[in-house]
């Protein structure tokens, strides 16, 4: 097994996007909504609801182009019309976000219900008419894509009046929960990422981890917990969850700032998440062991050194044909980590998860998995190593070097740096999409000081 040590390292520089890749065009969704009327079919689904909201935006948003602001929307997909996508007031000014919008291969209708509350609401059908009209009756038979997959297909996270509307119009029978269609890892939709998207999520993986890295240089006593995410040069672009930074004695796991001072000895997370991508980094802001709790003086060895060996393994699972369970077994229920070790990114932060104890979901060629795995001890507090991989064969690598040549070069040259700089055994087929692969500060006041791999 190989061992780790703490050694000073000059944190590379391996360069940045100039901008964000150009958007996709109309027939990326033309594609997609054509695989997905496929699996309708496959099921015998006549027609499909996909709702969306302000949190819960993915799969509109991949679908279509389109993610909600302020308001819900629903997209009906029907048998023999483009589809039609429902917005309240807020959003008809957006919808040309969509290039099928654009392009009117979707239609679009103000549906007053979606409104924020006490706005004008002026005629406009209501839900039941326009099931009607899309010809949801007696011999339908509808899914309904929320967020979340459930054990019983009738289980729902779509909001209840409108699955209620459905359930009216089909039979209670006939409407389910079909979400899986879209996120499970097994064969979801959206869980083999393209050349563009694996491009974008390099993008923000690079605005996510240079703005971390500002941030850890920026650490000083009595620093407060907004000027430091100030370092971050948030520049506008869409976040998947609230930035995070906790310090002095805000101990609320995924707190905001809240005007606490950094406290030499004290605890300190960070979190930064734009679409595609989050980089977290966790641990004490110290500058060595003297400045910890009189109980915790053990954490490098006890605790930060075995969990950076523990994520050595979990690095040398994560390759195309091994198993959720394998990446799961290389963690197992040590250092108290609870959640699932590791899971699935894509424009919200945690789209599912193939990790799990026994899971024989295989990885595959254009997931991007993000290597979040939390650990937590009472004494110890946490470490983490948190930034996206996507995982990429030969052909994918292909399309990515012709298409964003760029993306590929630093791509390589992290992978090459996890390799001779901090040991780890990494695939040809990982492709690392921040900026800070592998560096863990020990101690967050000397941030230099990096675990690395020794035989």
């Amino acid at each position: 097994m190989m061992r780790a040590r703490v050694a000073e390292i000059e944190w590379p520089k391996f360069g940045a996007p100039d901008g964000p890749p150009p958007p996709d065009g109309a027939s990326v969704y033309r594609r997609r909504l054509d695989a997905l009327r496929e699996e309708m079919e496959r099921r015998g689904l006549t027609h499909l609801a996909v709702y969306g909201d302000r949190e819960h935006f993915g799969n509109l948003a991949w679908l279509t182009g389109f993610d909600p602001r302020f308001e819900e929307a629903l997209l009906l997909v029907v048998p023999s019309d483009r589809p039609l996508l429902l917005v309240g007031n807020e959003c008809l000014g957006y919808v040309g976000v969509s290039p099928l919008v654009v392009e009117r291969d979707v239609r679009v209708e103000r549906f007053a219900a979606f409104s924020l509350p006490d706005q004008p609401r002026p005629g406009g059908r209501t839900l039941a008419g326009i099931l009607r009209a899309e010809g949801v009756d007696a011999h339908s038979r509808v899914g309904c894509a929320g967020w979340k997959c459930y054990g019983d297909p009738h289980q729902s996270d779509v909001p209840a009046y409108l699955v209620d509307a459905l359930r009216f119009a089909a039979g209670w029978e006939s409407v389910t929960n079909v979400t899986d269609v879209l996120i499970d890892p097994r064969d979801g939709r959206r869980m083999e990422a393209t050349p563009a998207e694996i491009a974008y999520f390099e993008y923000t993986g690079v605005l996510a981890s240079e703005g971390m890295k500002r941030v850890i240089l920026a650490l000083r006593e009595g620093a407060r917990d907004h000027e430091l995410l100030e370092a971050a040069r948030y520049n506008g672009v869409p976040l998947n969850c609230h930035m995070t930074l906790k310090c002095g004695d805000n101990r609320l796991s995924l707190a905001s700032a809240r005007d606490e001072r950094l406290r030499r000895g004290g605890r300190f997370s960070c979190g930064i998440g734009y679409w595609g991508a989050n980089c977290c980094r966790a641990g004490w802001a110290a500058s060595g062991a003297e400045d910890l709790p009189d109980e915790a003086r053990d954490y490098e060895q006890a605790f930060a050194l075995p969990y950076f060996e523990a994520m050595a393994a979990w690095f040398g699972f994560l390759r195309i044909g091994a198993s959720g369970g394998d990446l799961h077994q290389a963690i197992g229920n040590r250092f108290g980590v609870f959640l699932n070790a590791g899971h699935l990114i894509h424009r919200e932060e945690w789209l599912a998860s193939p990790v799990w104890e026994g899971s024989t979901v295989p990885l595959r060629s254009g997931m991007v998995m993000q290597s979040d795995v939390i650990p937590r001890s009472e004494i110890y507090y946490t470490a983490r190593m948190e930034d996206g991989y996507a995982l990429a064969d030969a052909a994918l690598q292909g399309e990515l070097r012709r298409e964003f040549p760029e993306t590929m070069r630093r791509c390589e040259a992290r992978r090459h740096f996890l390799r001779t700089v901090i040991g780890f055994e990494v695939a040809d087929e990982v492709l690392p999409l921040s900026n800070l692969a592998g560096i863990m500060p020990v101690y967050y006041l000397d941030a230099c000081g990096v675990p690395v791999l020794r035989g």
